[in-house]
């Protein structure tokens, strides 16, 4: 009983702040109404079924799956590389300066960085233009978030800038809590720092790499900053993702209870992204 009321309070919020609006969102999602109805019409399966028409659905699945990948190779892929080389010996003394440098874009409000990058990518007076005729590039230059074919990769890019660092301050922390003896006999045995990187710390932070890889997809199917501040979607659907097609169903066409139906496939999606995750994290545990 004593367990149980710790737990109440924790529960209550759940409850108010979680549970109650999943179970409304769901009820909504097979209603019909604007922000101003005063009654809701019933539809039953009309919104899930205009899902299968709305082609915008489908270029938004494939700009968060592209999303995903791109995330998963930079943030959780770079991230471990990069975490592995702080800690190792050559870098120890420069370690702490260069985790404070790679880490200083996450704590920076995504606005922010928006904004920033915004300037960077004007195709007039931006710094990446300017950086390629520089260089004696001058062909490389693009109109970076007008185009159809580089917007999203740009959109992406941005992500890839303020997150990776906090993977990496995850993996560091893995990292550092392998036994030191593991690397010291691999070395004795003649193993590279390559060979030590792959048969010592991929094996050894391989839960934290599902935990990261986890976040970051489900990080990547719920992203809406992004692109409403840099893109707004466009050019036309180039940069639309999930959760902004939902924004604009809902506040912009004022369709809320489509709207809402686009917000349980985003749910749907991450639930199950977030269960892989538990399962992984459960089958790492019984393995000890």
């Amino acid at each position: 009983m004593e367990a149980l009321a710790f737990a109440v309070p924790a529960l209550l919020i759940l409850s108010l702040f979680v549970f109650y609006p999943l179970v409304r969102n769901m009820i909504y999602s097979f209603q019909s109404f604007t922000l101003s109805s005063v009654a809701k019409e019933w539809v039953g399966l009309k919104n899930y079924m205009t899902l299968f028409s709305d082609k915008i659905i489908l270029t938004c699945l494939k700009n968060n799956i592209l999303y995903a990948l791109i995330s998963i190779v930079i943030q959780v892929g770079f991230g471990l590389v990069l975490a592995a080389v702080l800690e190792d010996v050559a870098f120890r003394k420069l370690s702490p300066v260069l985790r404070s440098i790679y880490f200083v874009p996450t704590v920076i409000s995504m606005t922010v960085v928006c904004l920033l990058f915004e300037f960077i990518y004007n195709p007039q007076i931006g710094l990446l233009n300017s950086f390629l005729e520089i260089i004696g590039l001058p062909g490389l230059t693009r109109i970076w978030l007008g185009s159809k074919k580089t917007a999203m990769f740009s959109v992406i890019a941005v992500s890839q800038w303020q997150s990776t660092g906090y993977v990496t301050m995850l993996f560091i922390v893995a990292i550092q809590k392998i036994p030191k003896d593991l690397y010291e006999a691999a070395q004795v045995d003649g193993a590279g720092k390559i060979k030590r990187f792959f048969y010592i710390t991929v094996p050894q932070v391989r839960q934290m790499f599902f935990v990261t890889m986890i976040l970051t997809v489900s990080g990547a199917f719920t992203v809406f900053n992004e692109p409403y501040i840099l893109t707004g979607g466009g050019p036309g659907t180039a940069t639309m993702v999930l959760s902004l097609h939902m924004y604009q169903t809902g506040f912009v066409k004022n369709n809320m209870g489509y709207a809402s139906t686009i917000a349980m496939v985003i749910f749907v999606i991450t639930a199950l992204l977030s269960s892989v995750q538990f399962f992984s994290f459960g089958a790492e545990k019984g393995e000890r």
